[in-house]
């Protein structure tokens, strides 16, 4: 389960779902991944519940061909995420250059503006259902979806079955 040599992108915006921001922040950490905050600029960002995330990079300096894969948190953030540009090329280079993408909750909105769900399974939380399904995803109601290299989840609930499956896809 060693992710020694990987390196994981956490995207932060204001008001990210704490636990699904931090919970795959460690976990990544834990398997042995190099884990990078990225954002649409790089600033402190502000969760929800006020804890703050530091983002030491920012979207449009990140480069797709030096990380493995991507985790989006959901709350209110994938919203405001889903307006930068460079943060979804970002996350759509990543896509197609073979790495892992990972989202949970509201965070489907992300991959949803970067255009890369059209014939992918996929889940989140059953208030974006037709958001996905209108990108071109077959959405399926269950913990953790996983399509190739794309896993996504709904809820914070989900995140013990979330994390292995991100684990498994980046080879760990």
């Amino acid at each position: 389960m060693s992710l020694q040599g990987k390196k994981v992108i956490v995207l932060a915006e204001n008001d990210y779902e704490d636990p699904e921001l931090w919970y795959p922040y460690y976990r990544l950490l834990e398997a042995g991944a190099e884990v990078t905050i990225v954002g649409p600029r790089a600033e402190t960002y502000t969760s929800k519940h006020g804890y703050p995330a530091q983002a030491t990079l920012a979207a449009e300096e990140a480069r797709a061909t030096d990380y493995d894969g991507i985790v989006i948190p959901g709350g209110y953030a994938p919203d405001k995420m889903r307006r930068y540009p460079a943060l979804l090329k970002l996350v759509r280079d990543i896509h197609e250059r073979g790495g892992v993408v990972a989202f949970i909750c509201h965070a489907g909105w992300v991959p949803v503006s970067a255009g890369i769900l059209k014939g992918k399974r996929v889940t989140g939380v059953g208030a974006i259902k037709d958001d996905l399904v209108n990108a071109g995803a077959t959405f399926v109601d269950e913990a953790v979806v996983v399509d190739g290299k794309m896993v996504s989840s709904r809820t914070p609930a989900d995140l013990p079955a979330f994390m292995p499956g991100i684990i498994k896809a980046l080879g760990g």
